[in-house]
C-alpha cells in the first residue's frame, strides 16, 4: 500500500474535513454539557457517558465520511459522487469563508464581551 495513494484518497473523500469538524463539535458539546448539566443537578457519570459517546462516535464519522458524501443532489455514495460534473460539486474554498467568518464573529463577541483585545 502507497501511503502517499492513501492520504490523497482521505482528502479526496474529505476525511480530514469531517474529522476536525466532528472533533472541534464534540469538543464544543462536552465543553457545553460539562457547564450546563452541573446546574441542573445531572450526575458527573452521566456526563462522563456523553463525553465517552462523543469520542467512540469518531471512528464512525470517519468511517461514513469515507463511504459517502454530501452532494447538492443529497447524500450519495463516493462512487456516485465522482462520477457527478463539476458544476455539481460542492466550492473549493466554501470552509475559508466559513473560518473567516466564524473567527469575526468571535473576536467581536470577545470585544462585545468587555475584555481587553489589546
Amino acid at each position: 500500500m502507497n501511503f502517499g495513494n492513501f492520504f490523497a484518497e482521505l482528502k479526496r473523500r474529505n476525511v480530514y474535513k469531517v474529522a476536525i469538524a466532528y472533533v472541534v463539535g464534540g469538543w464544543a458539546l462536552s465543553e457545553g454539557i460539562s457547564q450546563v448539566f452541573p446546574v441542573f443537578d445531572v450526575s458527573n457519570a452521566f456526563i462522563r457517558l456523553i463525553v465517552i459517546l462523543i469520542i467512540a462516535g469518531l471512528p464512525f464519522a470517519l468511517v461514513l465520511a469515507w463511504m459517502f458524501e454530501i452532494t447538492p443532489e443529497g447524500i450519495k455514495r463516493t462512487a456516485t459522487a465522482d462520477a457527478m460534473p463539476a458544476s455539481a460539486k460542492p466550492k473549493k474554498y466554501l470552509w475559508l469563508y466559513i473560518v473567516i467568518i466564524g473567527s469575526a464573529v468571535s473576536c467581536s463577541g470577545y470585544r462585545q464581551s468587555g475584555s481587553d483585545f489589546e
